[in-house]
């Protein structure tokens, strides 16, 4: 039997699932676009990467994998992996720390350990939509490198879809994660 909906009286957007994404990527339904994210059920359109914003993050990515690999093998530093956040987002962030690196599929989301968004003209979503939307699903540590600014945005205590702390860090100073005991970059060669 088929399930009987309230009339609609105005126009409501349909979001897609992560397994509706994952189809239409699929069958290629995005192969016109350079990158596309699934964000809260609506599919975005992610710009090109110029050279400050890809050093930035072949930075940050050097020096997260420097200080994991003295930490142990229990976190991997992957780029531009994409992470299954249920039932409406598919971020592709610059970097995400994860527990589970191996396997098939979409890294999980209660892997996730820390998301590094590296920002040059996406700081107003980095800072807003997907910092809600990684609060809202429990990621731990949040930071937003800052390419124009050279700052780090650092975000941390996910509680009720908000960071509760966060602090800026200029590039120069020692970044000392906030929930992964021990771990810290030097942001000084940023």
């Amino acid at each position: 039997m088929t399930e009987q909906r309230p009339l609609n009286t105005a126009p409501l957007p349909l979001k897609l699932r992560v397994e509706d994404y994952l189809a239409l990527d699929e069958i290629g339904a995005f192969a016109d676009y350079a990158k596309t994210e699934l964000i809260e059920g609506e599919i975005v359109f992610v710009n090109a990467q110029h050279r400050p914003h890809a050093r930035l993050k072949m930075k940050l990515y050097d020096a997260l994998r420097d200080a994991l690999l003295q930490l142990g093998p229990d976190m991997v530093a992957l780029v531009e992996a994409s992470v299954a956040m249920p039932d409406h987002s598919v971020p592709e962030p610059d970097i995400v720390l994860t527990r589970e690196p191996d396997g098939e599929g979409l890294i999980p989301l209660s892997s996730v350990t820390l998301i590094v968004e590296v920002s040059d003209t996406s700081l107003r979503m980095d800072l807003g939509r997907k910092a809600k939307l990684y609060a809202r699903k429990g990621v731990p540590e949040y930071w937003v490198a800052d390419v124009n600014a050279r700052v780090i945005h650092q975000l941390w205590s996910p509680q009720g879809g908000v960071y509760a702390e966060g602090q800026e860090l200029t590039f120069g100073q020692m970044l000392p994660a906030r929930t992964i005991e021990a771990l810290r970059i030097e942001t000084d060669k940023f």
